[in-house]
């Protein structure tokens, strides 16, 4: 039997429109298919209206909140099906609801419980598919600071925890500057992972068969083509790995450089604990 959650209940009633018992129950009988709940609710008449399968919910807002000492912050996606549905008061206003909830520790199953009378009022005062999305909270793991940045007008939003070795460092403005850029640049570049140790291994070694293969006509020594091959995944690191991208604001310095940097600057260990980044519609 198929868990049936509060989030895909709502989502089923975002879709027809249905009771949230109705869609309870339909989504039990199809044993948790979305399309035969919705197959069971007309068969009914219960589903007031089905939304087009081809009508994505892939517009939307990204939004951030923090608690007032800045220990948590919470940044959250939630779609809708266009922008001009997206620039309205009530879907903003909603969003910050979102945000407000995964402040203070609502998960995405909770968000949809707490907020299911806010939703539906949106779904039937929008006429379009609302969904909420990504959530992430970040609550800071010890001294240092958690910084966010919204981008073009809420289509793109950072969450980063920069972390120290001393209490005094927080007053460094180095260090709030050096938060402050970290989400400018992750916003920007849109790196993947922090370093190198944080990538999958199977895409490494990808990447390492890809490299290979383009070599393939090549007539050099094998140890050659293994140090070219190196020197490829050294340039695919600058380019999804934080630490290893060039600097937005100085091209000839990487991240890992600049933090080097603030950190002699502090005179303090200073350290990239997390990020995240959303934009709206990607994956």
């Amino acid at each position: 039997m198929a868990e049936i959650t509060t989030a895909t209940i709502m989502e089923l009633r975002a879709l027809t429109n249905a009771g949230m018992m109705d869609c309870k129950r339909a989504l039990i009988e199809a044993n948790g298919d979305m399309e035969e709940a919705i197959k069971q609710l007309r068969l009914k008449g219960q589903a007031i209206q089905v939304k087009r399968a081809s009508k994505e919910a892939n517009q939307g807002l990204v939004e951030a909140v923090s608690s007032e000492d800045g220990s948590v912050t919470a940044l959250v996606e939630v779609n809708c099906e266009t922008d001009f549905v997206a620039k309205t008061d009530k879907f903003k206003a909603f969003v910050k609801l979102v945000a407000e909830r995964v402040l203070a520790g609502d998960d995405n199953e909770k968000v949809a419980e707490s907020l299911k009378d806010e939703l539906a009022d949106l779904l039937a005062t929008t006429g379009e598919n609302v969904k909420i999305g990504r959530l992430a909270r970040f609550a800071a793991e010890g001294t240092g600071k958690i910084g966010s940045y919204i981008h073009m007008g809420g289509k793109v939003g950072v969450v980063v925890e920069v972390g120290c070795g001393k209490a005094e460092t927080l007053n460094c403005e180095a260090f709030t500057t050096l938060v402050h850029d970290l989400s400018l640049q992750i916003a920007a570049v849109s790196p993947r992972w922090l370093d190198d140790s944080q990538i999958p291994g199977d895409i490494i070694t990808a990447e390492r068969e890809l490299y290979r293969q383009q070599m393939a006509e090549d007539k050099k020594p094998a140890n050659v083509i293994d140090k070219i091959i190196e020197g490829k995944l050294r340039k695919f690191y600058s380019e999804v790995c934080l630490l290893d991208q060039p600097f937005v604001k100085e091209a000839k310095q990487s991240i890992r450089q600049l933090v080097a940097e603030t950190a002699k600057a502090c005179d303090d260990t200073i350290t990239i604990r997390r990020f995240a980044r959303f934009q709206v519609g990607a994956a």
